[in-house]
């Protein structure tokens, strides 16, 4: 009981510092469109949710018999510090991917074409590389 108490209070906690602190990443991210950035990141939420408290639900069974008090808190810190490196590489991928999308966005900012790919620049001065003029 201590085991599921804790992960599923390490999962909560962990979501919602997620979810207050990455708002304004993803906004970023996603070009300032707050209305994206919330729904992006109640999905993210939910699916943090969704993926940790199964993985924890999974890991609730111990193939072991547990003998004495020491026992214990060895099984207890197996099972915690396994929950925790999995919400940490969750985390991980989560920043990793979200800041991928994030410098394509800005490397696309930054390589806008001044004219229209189809289009082109007119100039006023038509020297010797401009058409020649008729009667020339």
């Amino acid at each position: 009981m201590v085991y599921l108490a804790v992960s599923v209070g390490l999962t909560v906690w962990v979501a919602r510092t997620l979810s207050s602190n990455g708002r304004v990443f993803l906004a970023d991210v996603l070009h300032g469109n707050e209305a994206l950035a919330d729904a992006v990141n109640r999905l993210l939420v939910v699916g943090f949710y969704l993926v940790n408290l199964g993985f924890v639900a999974l890991y609730l069974k111990s193939g072991d018999t547990i003998k004495d008090a020491r026992e214990v808190f060895e099984a207890l810190s197996v099972k915690l510090g396994v929950v925790l490196l999995v919400l940490g590489a969750l985390h991980l991928a989560n920043v990793y991917v979200l800041s991928r999308i994030r410098r394509r966005g800005l490397i696309e900012r930054e390589q806008f074409p001044p004219v229209d790919p189809d289009g082109h620049t007119e100039t006023a001065w038509r020297g010797p590389v401009g058409p020649k003029p008729a009667g020339a």
